[in-house]
């Protein structure tokens, strides 16, 4: 009912979407509300270009006649405003067609296919001639169709792929389903909240793919920490419901704490001072925090529901296989370097992820842009043939200016002087003469200054600093003159500008909250700088990777893309967030573990072995399952997916294997009992061995001392009693208990006890 709920009200709100002013900053952004206060009308634009099909030169006769007969088929639809006069190319290689569309540009996608059949038509009648059409419907359906059949792709496999390892791990299809059926309600009610959210904090388009990917990160998470808890404590000997208890009371905690870190590190996003990050953080937060609900209450009530058949049906190997008693050789044998010699293995460890991090020092940031696009894409190519005709066309600086309605003359005069400027120019495009626009209220102009350059290049670069200091010295002698350069290299480069400004003040908030959570969590000083320390070395050596492959070009092939030879500008501030907030998941598990085989009285390096020997199968699979996920990421069209696909994924990997196996385990065998300083845990009360020690026969509590238990009584069969050591016992002597085996590693003291904290 709640996810319904938040569905139907966040359909029935719809979405307030970020605007162009409301993303802008810098000069852009200025330049984007200057143009905006303009009330400029907006009409969509579609280009029919005409070209030799050999990519020749092309006859004028032939390309006129098919001009002709394309204008003609535009003006017979009704989707059509008015279809210009054709405009050769300079080269002689092209005609363009220019047709504006009726209606406004938020849904001209939905409207520009019976214009993409008309151009389609007149290729067919022209034999020779190749007819394209880019503009503003027309490139938005092309990438969106390209894009919707990737994200279909990756959901088709994502979801069989979550699947088939979770039932791997648990052995049962029912077990199975519950962690993606509870990610996926997570994600929907999200989604839903997100929206109504979006009335506060306007939305990014790209808000439902980041609630999507944490949903299933987090949902599956936090259901595979209570599921795995509440199959130990039933192989332990307890109750189903007793089990699900213990569960709540340890994993249940965890979850909380997790998810708590969890929206710190994304709270930390808002210090961006950006819409979009803000978005972003809006819905990571939401469905962190739906995530978390739906674990502390429908998770336990969904279990004691289904009882026994959580365990149904079975899958009979994999059932087998999962269900082996009897403590696993591979986890001890991977931890032994880090036990045995864990000054050695930690300086290794350290050294080998230092060395992954090296080429992040190299790091470039750049915006995307339509050189990043897939070549494979019809509409890309497209633009591609456009822009080498006419490449005013393609990379545009717009250039605004707003004074009082008196001064219009003095500013018009202003500009076309700063356009004498750029006529001689090789940085700025020739081929058409720009246009001075005039807002109806004669406050505002704009004009769009065209270069022969893709939008990454230095000579885009160039172009626009020049501009930006023609542009003041033209409208020195305006009085209240504000003017600004915008467009889309503009907006990168200022975008870019300004992250590099804000992240030490993200990473900073980010790091202080997270230390004080730790600090609040486990009392302990080393715990809380430990866990900054290694989420920063892991960050550092997935940005590593991250610099090695798409910066260079020995990966294109592999991951088909093309290297600009930088890092999408956005993605690192936006990766050692997630990673951060993740990574701390499995951070506060693996520690919350180790310290509870303390409490119970082991040894450091016992606590250690026997902490991230339990943890080791809920962490890998969640691992395992966040890594399939990202890396489909990675064969999406669009590289900004394709880089945060691999740099999750590298960051996740790195995580789970060499910190959590190597780095860890070994920092922590190093610092011995100063690991919970200056907090006080439990002394160590087993022997050299890890052994009980001899010891007189321990006060055993029966069942009226245990009120606890007592609520089941009626239901259940006794329970086996617990000495106040908290180590399980041979067969009670009077009570008829049944009889536990104890494995070796595996004394503890029973956490479901309503003492347990007292002691």
């Amino acid at each position: 009912m709640f996810v319904a709920a938040c569905l139907f009200l966040g359909g029935a709100a719809g979405t307030n979407a970020i605007s162009d002013e409301e993303s802008g900053v810098r000069e852009s952004g200025r330049a984007g509300k200057i143009v905006h206060s303009g009330d400029f009308p907006e009409k969509a634009e579609e280009n029919v270009l005409i070209t030799a099909a050999d990519g020749g030169k092309l006859e004028s006769a032939t390309a006129q006649d098919a001009a002709a007969d394309v204008t003609r088929r535009m003006k017979a639809l009704a989707e059509v405003e008015s279809v210009g006069e054709p405009i050769p190319a300079p080269n002689g290689k092209a005609l363009l067609v220019p047709v504006t569309m009726k209606g406004d540009t938020e849904n001209a996608d939905q409207r520009v296919q019976p214009l993409l059949d008309a151009s389609a038509a007149t290729e067919k009648a022209h034999e020779g001639l190749r007819v394209d059409e880019v503009g503003t419907g027309s490139t938005a359906k092309g990438l969106s169709e390209t894009l919707g059949e990737d994200f279909k792709k990756a959901e088709l496999i994502s979801l069989p792929l979550t699947l088939l390892i979770l039932l791997v791990v648990f052995g049962a299809i029912i077990a199975a389903g519950v962690p993606v059926v509870l990610a996926l309600s997570c994600v929907g009610a999200a989604i839903g909240l997100s929206t109504l959210a979006s009335h506060v904090l306007p939305e990014t388009s790209a808000v439902s793919n980041v609630i999507l990917l944490m949903g299933m990160a987090v949902g599956v998470d936090y259901s595979l920490f209570y599921l795995k808890r509440e199959r130990e404590e039933r192989r332990a000997g307890k109750s189903h419901v007793d089990a699900i208890e213990v569960a709540a009371e340890t994993s249940g905690h965890t979850v909380v704490v997790s998810g708590t870190t969890v929206i710190v590190a994304m709270a930390g996003l808002y210090l961006a001072q950006e819409a979009t990050f803000a978005s972003l953080a809006t819905g990571s937060i939401i469905v962190v925090a739906v995530a978390v609900l739906a674990s502390l209450t429908v998770l336990p009530a969904l279990l004691a529901k289904l009882g026994r058949w959580v365990d149904k049906p079975r899958v009979p190997l994999l059932w087998r296989l999962t269900m082996r008693s009897g403590e696993s050789r591979v986890w001890p044998a991977l931890l032994r370097p880090a036990l045995s010699r864990p000054v050695i293995t930690l300086v290794v460890s350290v050294g080998a992820l230092l060395l992954l991090a090296v080429p992040a020092l190299d790091m470039k940031l750049k915006q995307p842009g339509s050189d990043d696009l897939s070549r494979d894409i019809p509409v890309v190519q497209a633009m591609d043939r456009l822009t080498e005709a006419f490449p005013s066309k393609g990379t545009v600086h717009q250039i605004a200016v707003e004074a009082p309605a008196a001064q219009s003359g003095e500013v018009k005069g202003a500009l076309q002087g700063l356009l004498e400027r750029t006529a001689d120019n090789k940085l700025f495009a020739h081929d058409a003469t720009p246009t001075i626009k005039e807002s109806a209220d004669h406050r505002v102009h704009t004009v769009d200054v065209g270069t022969p350059y893709q939008p990454k290049s230095d000579g885009a670069r160039e172009s626009l600093e020049l501009l930006r200091d023609w542009l003041p010295q033209a409208m020195a002698d305006v009085p209240g003159a504000e003017s600004a350069v915008g467009g889309k290299v503009a907006q990168g480069v200022d975008f870019t500008g300004h992250l590099e400004e804000r992240m030490p003040w993200v990473v900073g908030f980010v790091l202080l909250l997270t230390f004080v959570t730790m600090i609040l969590i486990f009392r302990s000083l080393a715990v809380a700088v430990s866990a900054i320390l290694l989420n920063l070395l892991s960050a550092a050596a997935s940005f590593g990777v991250l610099v090695a492959v798409f910066q260079h070009t020995w990966a294109e092939g592999l991951l088909d893309f093309h290297s600009s030879g930088a890092v999408v500008s956005w993605l690192p501030l936006f990766l050692f967030v997630v990673l951060f907030g993740l990574s701390m998941d499995y951070h506060v598990f693996v520690v919350s573990r180790i310290r509870e085989a303390v409490v119970n009285g082991a040894s450091t390096k016992e606590s250690v072995r026997e902490g991230i020997t339990r943890s080791a199968g809920v962490v890998t699979s969640a691992a395992i399952v966040m890594v399939g996920v990202f890396a489909i990421f990675g064969t999406l069209s669009m590289v900004e997916f394709k880089q945060l696909g691999v740099g999750l994924a590298a960051a996740i990997l790195l995580d789970a294997v060499i910190i959590r196996i190597y780095v860890l385990p070994a920092l922590m065998t190093a610092l011995g009992k100063w690991n919970w300083w200056p907090g006080k845990v439990s002394g160590d009360r087993r022997g050299p061995s890890g052994q009980v020690p001899d010891q007189a026969e321990p006060t055993r509590h029966r069942a009226e001392e245990q009120p606890h238990y007592a609520r089941f009584a009626a239901q259940q069969q006794p329970q086996q009693q617990y000495p106040q050591a908290g180590y399980p016992q041979q067969q009670y002597p009077q009570g008829g208990y049944p009889q536990q085996q104890s494995q070796p590693g595996q004394h503890r003291r029973d956490t479901s006890r309503p003492d347990y904290y007292n002691q």
